[in-house]
């Protein structure tokens, strides 16, 4: 089963247990109807109950089965809170999954290659591709930059000519 992360539980909220969420998804509106997640701890993941979830401003809270007291969900600091696949958000046409973008090769439309997608920086204005080949590429994740984006086979094409415009080798 492969797993999304949707949020990282940054500290305890209150004194019965709840805790403060950093959302990973666009979305806010998303984590009101969470009910089934999962707790990442390394390689193995927890099915839990997710209840009692508000969304304020920047920050999702909820309540965690079986975590009841403050000190139950201090020890859920930087744990990730995860959900199935089947059960994620579905996506509009255009969006990805960051997981999905990762490890895609990356090419333009005159054939030239670039290497794979490593990561994608958050920056605030929009997303930045880093990709990894004989030089590192930095990229803004523009509609009018991406000519085709195929995750199923891992690969994304970009417009050479915009490439050229908007394009940043860091060496």
């Amino acid at each position: 089963m492969e797993y999304l992360r949707v949020g990282l539980i940054v500290r305890p909220h209150g004194v019965r247990g709840a805790v403060k969420l950093l959302p990973l998804s666009d979305d806010l509106g998303r984590y009101a109807s969470l009910k089934e997640a999962y707790l990442e701890r390394g390689s193995s993941y927890e099915p839990v109950v997710v209840s009692g979830v508000g969304v304020r401003d920047d920050a999702v809270y909820a309540s965690i089965s079986g975590v009841t007291t403050r000190e139950e969900a201090e020890k859920l600091r930087n744990v990730y809170l995860c959900v199935d696949r089947a059960h994620a958000a579905k996506l509009p046409p255009g969006r990805y999954f960051v997981v999905d973008l990762i490890g895609c090769r990356v090419s333009d439309t005159e054939g030239a290659e670039y290497g794979l997608l490593e990561d994608v920086l958050e920056t605030g204005a929009n997303d930045v591709y880093l990709i990894k080949g004989k030089r590192t590429l930095l990229v803004p994740a523009l509609k009018k930059l991406l000519a085709e984006v195929d995750v199923e086979n891992k690969h994304i094409m970009l417009h050479a000519d915009v490439l050229r415009e908007v394009g940043l080798f860091e060496d």
